[in-house]
């Protein structure tokens, strides 16, 4: 395969897919080789002095300090683009797609779109209301801050764990392992962590986890937050030869009852308890 036929590909599965996983792979793999480029040419004009991630984080990056968020409102959301360095980037994305898949295997685009980006809002809202609440942290105001995507790929882990606790997946060297004992140890760690001068990145995870398995639990019980994103269904009639309104698309649509049943099934019992016929409509759901 040539390069440009690999440039291709990468192209179509970011930004033509609808895939959401790689959509968010994507922006924030950009975002960060270009930050990175930017760096090395701002070290080698001379500029040795500040980093140049100083600067990002100064103008990208959620402040604590209540007062400079009239001025910088849009970090809420440009922070959960921006990372620290190689290691931060890199765990993000591969815990993003290989929990993103199970996500994407059970729940819609639009649902991923909406728990990746409020899980970051609700993420950077607990870090804001952490140091500006507990006193320890007053004297860090002024200056703290939070950059990463590691409050939103949280919730994504932690809705998915939500939906489907007994997941298990295969770690090297230590074999198959169901997700809520996996989620269990990151949230665990990251308690943990508020003791540490990493605490602003461990409170926006944690509210992170929290909007993840707040909208999970109620979309069992028929809440959905992103509804609002539906897209309005153009009215399409199929007819078939005998000139009558045909069945294949009632035999084709997923009955939501249904889904949300055998979703019930799936957090009682696991994944690997369900039928065929079961998995077909899981399936069937996912590509709706």
């Amino acid at each position: 395969m040539s390069r440009k036929n690999v440039f291709e590909d990468l192209k179509y599965k970011v930004f033509r897919s609808g895939d959401p996983v790689f959509l968010y792979i994507g922006i924030n793999t950009i975002v960060f080789v270009a930050v990175a480029l930017f760096g090395v040419t701002y070290f080698l004009a001379g500029n040795t002095s500040v980093r140049f991630l100083d600067y990002v984080r100064e103008y990208f990056a959620f402040p604590a300090a209540i007062p400079r968020l009239p001025e910088r409102f849009y970090t809420i959301l440009t922070y959960q683009f921006f990372h620290e360095g190689l290691f931060h980037v890199l765990f993000n994305m591969l815990w993003l797609f290989w929990i993103g898949r199970i996500f994407m295997d059970f729940l819609k685009p639009r649902q991923f779109h909406f728990v990746y980006i409020s899980g970051g809002i609700v993420g950077a809202l607990f870090f804001l209301l952490a140091y500006n609440v507990i006193p320890v942290f007053a004297s860090s105001v002024p200056f703290a801050n939070v950059i990463g995507s590691s409050a939103s790929v949280m919730a994504i882990a932690v809705a998915t764990t939500t939906l489907v606790p007994d997941y298990s997946m295969r770690l090297l060297l230590i074999g198959n392992i169901k997700l809520r004992y996996l989620i269990i140890a990151y949230v665990v760690l990251d308690v943990i962590s508020l003791a540490s001068t990493n605490a602003g990145g461990s409170f926006a995870h944690l509210g992170g986890a929290l909007l993840g398995f707040v909208y999970i639990k109620l979309l069992q019980n028929g809440k959905d937050w992103s509804s609002w994103l539906k897209k309005k269904p153009k009215l399409k009639v199929v007819k078939n030869d005998t000139g009558r309104p045909s069945t294949k698309a009632k035999a084709d649509a997923v009955n939501q009852k249904e889904v949300d049943i055998i979703l019930d099934k799936i957090s009682k019992s696991g994944y690997n308890k369900l039928s065929k016929a079961e998995k077909e409509t899981l399936f069937k759901a996912s590509k709706n």
